[in-house]
């Protein structure tokens, strides 16, 4: 009898010790179990949207066969109360990393910035474009939230300003980042490149910050050859100091709200806008496009040489022939003109 059971107790024993193999076997595995990454790459960049609830996240793993088990990895989630951290943006993923780890990650929202870029750009509709193929952020809210004078007023910006706060270059951001969090940011960055060296430069020539940018994205518009800017800068600073009228064609075309215009014609000298500097002195009240720092930079240091006039050469290699009198520039727009009519541009 009692041998019996001495051989019930073995058995129930051994059923234990499998049951808690089997599940211990079951809990390590939901816990250690490795993220699967391709075998090409060392890191994968995960990209959590903003609002992902635990199953869509699931969901998005599965899909992008990060995780072989999505039952165990629930499990797991669940008891590390996941649902209620889970937050969004972008993570960087090693090839060690298991199941435990990327939960602690996403709850921990230590997530890796991205690299975003603008240049070239002319008006904050191709901006928000720009960035938002770049961050989560879409393209009309930013838009929305940049074109608001309410958002932008109390740092002293409004519609016609607002182009000169971007200044083109290269940054790192966090991919979930909001309209307002990116305005904030390049408020920042505005701040820091407006360092005391160039207000200095632009306090000389008794401009602001947003006046530099104003006629530094007129010197955009005329030219695209770097070494050339400082000499068309020259030009309108030496207008300005004569006041002259600056009689720029890009504002006429910004005014009419045409870039591509090869020719700007004397009927659209007449077009009433605040921008025509053809009928207006002084600077327009804004910029007419995001200036690029190499035009900034050459209104800041100008090559001023009595200079007045200038216009576009007639073997149009993109550069211009300067000129300091009037007789003298319109020679120089009629070689232009000719031209033009040769290759029958006439618009």
């Amino acid at each position: 009898m009692k041998v019996k059971n001495t051989d019930r107790l073995i058995v129930i024993s051994a059923l234990i010790i499998m049951a808690v193999i089997y599940y211990g076997s079951r809990y390590y595995n939901r816990i250690y179990t490795p993220v699967i990454l391709p075998e090409t790459e060392t890191a994968y960049h995960l990209f959590v949207p903003t609002g992902t609830d635990l199953n869509g996240f699931i969901k998005m793993l599965s899909k992008e066969a990060v995780i072989s088990d999505s039952s165990g990895f629930r499990w797991l989630a669940e008891r590390k109360n996941l649902q209620n951290h889970l937050n969004s943006g972008h993570y960087l993923l090693n090839k060690d990393m298991l199941n435990n780890d990327l939960i602690n990650l996403i709850r921990s929202g230590e997530q890796e910035p991205v690299k975003v870029a603008f240049h070239n750009l002319r008006t904050i509709e191709q901006l928000a474009g720009s960035i938002s193929g770049q961050i989560e952020i879409d393209s009309i809210s930013l838009f929305n939230f940049l074109n608001e004078e309410s958002n932008i007023s109390a740092s002293g910006w409004n519609s016609q300003t607002i182009p000169a706060l971007f200044i083109p270059n290269s940054y790192e951001i966090y991919w979930n980042t909001s309209p307002q969090a990116f305005f904030n940011r390049m408020e920042r960055e505005y701040k820091a490149f407006w360092n005391k060296e160039r207000l200095k430069n632009a306090e000389k020539l008794g401009l602001s910050p947003v006046e530099v940018s104003t006629l530094a994205s007129i010197v955009d518009e005329e030219t695209y050859r770097e070494d050339e800017m400082p000499m068309i800068a020259g030009v309108y600073l030496n207008r300005l100091k004569k006041r002259y009228r600056l009689q720029a064609d890009p504002t006429i075309k910004f005014a009419k709200g045409n870039f591509e215009m090869n020719r700007v014609l004397k009927a659209d000298l007449q077009i009433d806008s605040p921008y025509n500097t053809y009928r207006h002195y002084g600077l327009p009240p804004g910029p007419i496009s995001i200036p690029s720092i190499a035009s900034i930079e050459s209104v800041l240091s100008p090559n001023t040489q009595g200079y007045l006039y200038f216009c576009a050469k007639e073997d149009f290699s993109g550069y211009h022939n300067f000129a300091k009198t009037l007789v003298e520039h319109n020679r120089n727009a009629r070689k232009y003109q000719n031209a033009l009519n040769k290759r029958r541009i006439y618009n």
